[in-house]
Parts: C-alpha cells; sequence; structure tokens
C-alpha cells in the first residue's frame, strides 16, 4: 500500500498550469530572412561602434528611439525618419536606433512587444518573434543599425544577428547569466551601473563577458547545448544614474578610475534618461549638453549618448484610443527636438 501512495506522488510541474509550443530560432529565420544589405550594415555598424568605443573613431555614438516597441507601424515610421537625420549627420556621428522589445519589471506590469504584441495579456509569444525579427529587419534594410537590450537570455537567438550594439540593463548587471551571454555575443555591449548608481557591478562585468564561459542555452533549431564562448572585448560602461545622476565631473572621474584599475580602455557611454534625467523626458537635453560642453573642452572619455525619443513627446498610459508614435513607457522627446540635439552633439 505505502508503494502505491509513493509512486502516485507528483513533485514536478506543480506550479506549470500550462506549456505553450515556441517556434525554433532557426525556423523563423527562415521565416524572415535577413537580406544582403541588412548584413552589410549590421557588419559595418559593429566594427563603426567598436572603433567609436576603443577611440579609434573620433566621432560620437547615439543611440537613439524609442523607449520600447509597441506599435511597428509607427516605430517603423520613426526609423524612416532618423535615418535621413543619420545620413546627414555620419562623417560627425554615428546615430543607432533603439529597438527594445523586453520591459524589466521591478514588480509586475506589460513585459514588452515580444511577450505581449497585443497589450491584452494574450501572451503570444510567437507572433511577437515574427513581428520583433521582422521590424529589425525592416529597419536595418533600410540602412540603419539596430540596438537592444538583452534581457531574457535565450530570446536573443530569435533576432541577435539584426543587432549592431546591445544592453545589459540596470537589472541584470549583476546577474552572471547574462555576463555569460554578452561573452558570446557578436556585437559591442553596453553594461548599465546598478539602480542604485554602483558602478562597480558593471565594471566586474565588463571583466567577465571578456572571458570565455561554457554555458547552457539553445541552439538555433531549438535544443539544448552547451556553448562555449571567446569572450567579448567590446564592452563599455553605461552610466545611467542611480539615487542621483552621475553625468558630473565627479562620476566621470569615478568611472574612470573603476575602468583604468581594470585595465579597461573603451570609453563610456552617458544615458541621458533614466535617473540621470529624474525620468523628465525634457531633462535629457540638459544631460546631452554636458556630454557638449565635456567633449568641446577635449575630455573624450565620454564617446557616446543614449536618448529616448519617438514620433511625439512624452508618454501615455495603454487605452484603447492612443497616440499614435507616443510611448507607454518611459515618456520620450518627439523628433523635432530630437534631430536639433542630434546636431549639437555631432558638431561637438
Amino acid at each position: 500500500m505505502s508503494n502505491d501512495i509513493t509512486e502516485n506522488i507528483n513533485t514536478g510541474d506543480l506550479r506549470i498550469a500550462r506549456t505553450h509550443p515556441l517556434i525554433s530560432p532557426a525556423v523563423l529565420a527562415e521565416e524572415v530572412p535577413q537580406s544582403a544589405n541588412s548584413k552589410s550594415i549590421v557588419g559595418k555598424a559593429r566594427n563603426e561602434i567598436a572603433d567609436i568605443l576603443h577611440k579609434r573613431d573620433p566621432r560620437i555614438l547615439v543611440i537613439v528611439g524609442p523607449c520600447s516597441v509597441h506599435d511597428p507601424i509607427a516605430v517603423l515610421e520613426y526609423a524612416k525618419k532618423l535615418q535621413l537625420l543619420a545620413q546627414e549627420l555620419a562623417e560627425r556621428a554615428l546615430l543607432v536606433m533603439r529597438v527594445y522589445f523586453e520591459k524589466p519589471r521591478t514588480t509586475v506590469g506589460w513585459k514588452g512587444y515580444i511577450n505581449d504584441p497585443h497589450l491584452d495579456g494574450s501572451y503570444r509569444v510567437n507572433e511577437g518573434l515574427r513581428a520583433a525579427r521582422s521590424l529589425l529587419a525592416d529597419i536595418t534594410d533600410i540602412g540603419l543599425p539596430c540596438a537592444s537590450e538583452f534581457l531574457d537570455t535565450t530570446l536573443g537567438q530569435y533576432y541577435a544577428e539584426l543587432v549592431s550594439w546591445g544592453a545589459i540593463g540596470a537589472r541584470t548587471v549583476e546577474s552572471q547569466i547574462h555576463r555569460q551571454l554578452a561573452s558570446g555575443l557578436s556585437m559591442p555591449v553596453g553594461f548599465k551601473n546598478r539602480t542604485d548608481g554602483d558602478l562597480q557591478v558593471a565594471v566586474d562585468g565588463m571583466v567577465a563577458a571578456a572571458s570565455s564561459h561554457l554555458f547552457p542555452s539553445l541552439t538555433m533549431e531549438g535544443t539544448p547545448a552547451l556553448l562555449e564562448t571567446s569572450g567579448n572585448t567590446d564592452t563599455h560602461l553605461v552610466l545611467r544614474g542611480g539615487r542621483e545622476p552621475n553625468y558630473d565631473d565627479n562620476s566621470i572621474n569615478a568611472a574612470s578610475k573603476l575602468l583604468d584599475e581594470k585595465n579597461l580602455e573603451t570609453g563610456i557611454v552617458v544615458d541621458c534618461s533614466h535617473a540621470n534625467s529624474h525620468k523628465d523626458h525634457e531633462q535629457q537635453k540638459v544631460v546631452a549638453a554636458s556630454v557638449v560642453k565635456r567633449r568641446a573642452k577635449g575630455d573624450k572619455r565620454v564617446v557616446g549618448v543614449m536618448i529616448e525619443s519617438h514620433l511625439v513627446a512624452g508618454r501615455q498610459a495603454q487605452s484603447e484610443q492612443m497616440t499614435y508614435g507616443q510611448s507607454i513607457t518611459d515618456a520620450c522627446i518627439d523628433l523635432p527636438a530630437t534631430a536639433d540635439l542630434m546636431r549639437v552633439l555631432a558638431d561637438a
């Protein structure tokens, strides 16, 4: 009797309500192929970003675009307009468009376009993956390189070859699996300081990512495997503020000291939004102005900026009647203000 009772005890997946099939990265890549032009744009931009980070290219790196994707039609319209600006400023600045599909959450909330493309809790992840890859393919095909944050450590397999710059965010910068992921990514990767402003964890992440790692993941065919990386030496520090902004002289000096102690020679990128702007999108202009002033004086330790921008300024709550081209996550500056700011940054 006791043996029968034991055999009927279930100890696995007690809190898994349901499993859902997921398309494999290889199948999606066949459905949404990368064009030859896209491959050329992505590869060229990766090399140029690395040259800027290692101070072999004097131009400024500008990672600019919507806080997150929720309407791919509006984002593609934004991309086409940004591409014209990128061409205008190409000799003085390298513009890379933010195309962020995942949103980290402190508690709960909308997790981003891939997880919930319909914004209704239906979690049509396969649809989100197809639309995300298609959007990256379209943007790169028109000649504009893309940037994205790698939050889920497996989803990158579905679109990483279309990304020219990657980010490890403030909430995952201490994560070993994200550091391992960065060591194998094919593009330059920025490590943000922690949400409280701690820089050491981001610098430690850069050191870790430069090393070789062996870790479990998925192949393009969707099968489990151990991936062995060669290490990524094109990582860099992103200052996004913490309890206080951290783009002032003292903060730049402190960041430079930590990088020097670890023999990390890549330049610093200042995130003009988030805590550096006190979550006020208009204050991004103030942060950018400080970078302009610094570079105009000949201080080239800051090699780039990040700016949140969309077709329409501000942000809005999710609803049935939403404003076209306006963010539903962090507030953004609009495209005319972005163009003015890009020109000032390029002139510096």
